[in-house]
């Protein structure tokens, strides 16, 4: 065989073998590819599990006007008719002296309190969110433009709007006029929050509106980190001060006031996660309450919900972690055994609404997805949507996950 020849045989062998490397490549890419749009984002997943309940309920909630706190004066409040009023849960009449101050039963709600700004606040927020995640789902402005008129009337419009404050929230007759412990009443405004995040982006809402909106937001975050009430939650060891910075930090999200947002995470990791949690990722504050189960439930998705507001790339708060190794996988290490089989449970039952929980935890979600713990959101998807009492709506307040991510 000549030279020549012997050098075209050798340039097709090499040539041969170059083409098969790259398409053994090509197929690995495309192998790989076709892996990672198989699987689901975040929100495919939610749109997949949740379109459904998120669709049935929003078009419910057409048909419900907007109603404010004004639509309910109570004249045991001390403030006026744009004043957010409630009693205090677990304040019931003193048997020995009926007409004399209440006195403390822990865990036990008393059916006669004033409830109605209340109730009215919660079903506001879960309008709005369910709206708005249905405006998500189908891009039918219909939704958006019934969210945006509940907005409009508890935040804008002069005649029924609610004032920026909780100076009288969950008094306690003959004791006082409001508490800073009133602060967690608005729990329910966080999903609120962020869905104004997403409905600003619609020409339904004017840029006006939205700076009067936002306003508002700016105005509550003032009086809750300067006020003696924001600043007595503030302080409070159990999941008071962690509702306190989960509220902070979504409403300083939504405003863009960076030096709040910093605080909260110092606040995170100084004082929420040492004062807290106990070396076998307990609640040590919560498990000492007449609900331990629902109460370190709450925390804990109080909890997820600040690291999901707080995290970046630089400082993660999911994968943070005291000297000790006390952290948030800690926290859901302790308590997804209790949520996957809560017969489980070492703890006393609560006294009330035990067979309430577990839900669809956002704690489980957030985690899941954050710590990349698949069983953790497999145990989510397979339980109930959400509560199905009134009481334990109160103590649920992240309902639609897909306006979080």
């Amino acid at each position: 065989m000549s030279k020549a020849i012997t050098g075209h045989l050798l340039l097709f062998i090499l040539l041969l073998r170059l083409t098969a490397f790259s398409d053994l490549i090509h197929a690995a890419e495309t192998s790989q590819q076709q892996a990672n749009t198989n699987t689901p984002t975040p929100a495919q997943l939610l749109l997949e599990l949740d379109k459904d309940r998120i669709l049935q309920k929003a078009s419910a909630f057409l048909n419900e006007p907007p109603r404010t706190i004004t639509s309910y004066p109570c004249s045991r409040s001390a403030g006026g008719k744009h004043d957010y009023f409630s009693e205090s849960d677990y304040w019931w009449p003193n048997p020995d002296d009926p007409d004399g101050p209440y006195i403390r039963r822990d865990g036990l709600s008393n059916p006669g309190n004033f409830n109605e700004h209340r109730e009215s606040l919660r079903r506001m927020s879960i309008q709005v969110a369910t709206l708005t995640a249905a405006c998500i789902v189908t891009a039918d402005q219909t939704f958006a433009r019934h969210a945006i008129a509940h907005l409009r009337s508890w935040f804008i419009t002069d005649s029924t709007r609610m004032n920026p404050h909780l100076n009288y929230a969950q008094a306690t007759r003959g004791i006082t006029t409001g508490r800073g412990v009133g602060i967690i009443d608005t729990i329910h405004l966080v999903e609120v929050a962020r869905a104004v995040t997403h409905l600003e982006k619609s020409a339904l809402m004017t840029p006006e509106e939205t700076a009067v909106l936002k306003k508002w937001f700016a105005d509550y975050l003032t009086w809750m980190t300067t006020s003696v009430n924001g600043l007595d939650e503030r302080e409070r060891k159990n999941n008071h001060g962690t509702c306190w910075v989960m509220q902070v930090s979504e409403f300083a999200r939504l405003t863009g006031q960076q030096e709040l947002l910093d605080y909260c995470r110092e606040r995170f990791k100084t004082v929420l996660l040492p004062n807290q949690l106990s070396p076998d990722g307990s609640f040590n504050r919560e498990l000492g309450r007449t609900k331990p189960y629902g109460y370190s439930l709450f925390n804990l998705d109080a909890l997820a919900a600040v690291c999901q507001i707080l995290s970046t790339p630089e400082d993660n708060l999911w994968t943070y972690q005291l000297a000790d190794g006390r952290g948030m996988q800690k926290s859901l290490e302790f308590m997804y055994p209790f949520i996957a089989d809560k017969s489980r449970w070492t703890h006393a039952p609560d006294v009330m609404y035990f067979d309430e929980w577990p839900v669809r935890h956002p704690s489980l979600l957030f985690a899941g997805l954050a710590l990349n713990q698949p069983h953790y959101i497999e145990l989510w998807k397979k339980l109930k949507a959400e509560p199905e009492t009134e009481e334990g709506m109160r103590n649920f307040p992240l309902r639609q996950p897909l306006l979080w991510f």
